[in-house]
């Protein structure tokens, strides 16, 4: 009976240490179960968290690889504009290299051409001053008459009034039957231009040179008459070597107002004597250098004045053309 107690007390014992056990086992269930939904929800946040650190360096990942691919195509543009600036630098190179070769060739070319232009220029000034020299020549047996009235033409013929011409102002000269041989006289130019209001020159051309000659000697020593009015004779020259006479009009009276005994000499050459020696100048430029050397002459002699070429009305130095 007192185990069957001792019993009853050991399952009250056992039955209370038992539900105690539950019930311990069940308050730490539940604080286990709070503490697993505290842990549940803390890994649902990490889970979440770590989602959007994924998401986050996904996206990160994404723009760097886009920054990457940008970066990329940055450099290979840049490589391709790079060729291309070192093509275009490589084309400009041959380019100016073309042109240098083609500017070398065309100064080449020019040099050439300038000397073959200096040759013809040569040649053209040999045969124009040797085809002046040929129509001075043609000419050399003419005499140019100047200041005849053209009043007398209407009573008299050319030739007749040439002769009476010699015969009034150098009668020894006169050949056979009382006259000069003249092959054939004419006006110069032969028609009248009624605007010109000079008189037109008379040209004859002689059979004799040195009867020619002689007129022309002549007349360099006295101004010659007809019917009271001055008549001029001189050399017919041709017109270009006329005008190179002409052009020293103004250093001729200049030099003869200096007592320098100016003459033109054939063709257009200027000579002056000068301390005691003769002085001969073909162009005006050189008379021009002489001048400035000596500063006796240089002051006396307008320089612009001289390096003029144009016509003078005056012309004087006409009968002393040699």
């Amino acid at each position: 009976m007192q185990f069957k107690i001792q019993l009853r007390e050991a399952e009250d014992n056992w039955e209370k240490n038992l539900k105690t056990k539950i019930n311990h086992l069940e308050t730490e269930t539940f604080e286990l179960k709070q503490e697993n939904s505290v842990f549940k929800a803390k890994i649902n946040q990490l889970e979440n968290e770590a989602k959007e650190m994924k998401d986050e360096a996904k996206q990160m990942k994404d723009e760097v690889k886009k920054m990457k691919d940008d970066l990329q195509r940055k450099l290979d543009q840049k490589e391709k504009d790079n060729q291309k600036t070192k093509d275009e630098i490589q084309s400009l190179r041959t380019r100016i290299q073309q042109l240098e070769s083609s500017d070398l060739t065309m100064q080449q070319d020019t040099i050439k051409q300038n000397q073959k232009n200096e040759k013809i220029e040569e040649n053209m000034k040999h045969l124009i001053h040797k085809t002046e020299d040929l129509e001075n020549h043609s000419r050399r047996d003419n005499l140019r008459i100047i200041g005849l009235p053209e009043v007398h033409d209407k009573r008299k013929s050319l030739d007749i009034i040439s002769q009476e011409i010699i015969k009034e102002n150098c009668p020894d000269i006169l050949e056979q039957e009382g006259k000069v041989e003249i092959d054939r006289i004419h006006r110069s130019p032969p028609e009248l231009n009624p605007q010109l209001t000079t008189l037109r020159n008379v040209i004859a051309k002689f059979e004799n040179y040195q009867t020619k000659e002689k007129l022309l000697q002549a007349a360099r020593k006295k101004s010659f008459r007809y019917h009271g009015t001055t008549v001029r004779i001189t050399r017919d020259l041709a017109a270009s070597t006329l005008k190179k006479r002409k052009a020293w009009n103004i250093i001729f009276r200049k030099a003869r107002e200096l007592g320098l005994q100016p003459r033109i000499n054939y063709a257009a050459k200027l000579t002056i004597f000068l301390q005691g020696k003769v002085w001969s100048f073909n162009k005006i430029e050189e008379f021009q250098e002489f001048v400035k050397k000596r500063p006796d002459l240089n002051r006396k002699f307008d320089v612009q004045a001289q390096n003029s070429r144009e016509s003078s009305k005056d012309c004087e130095i006409e009968k002393i053309f040699v």
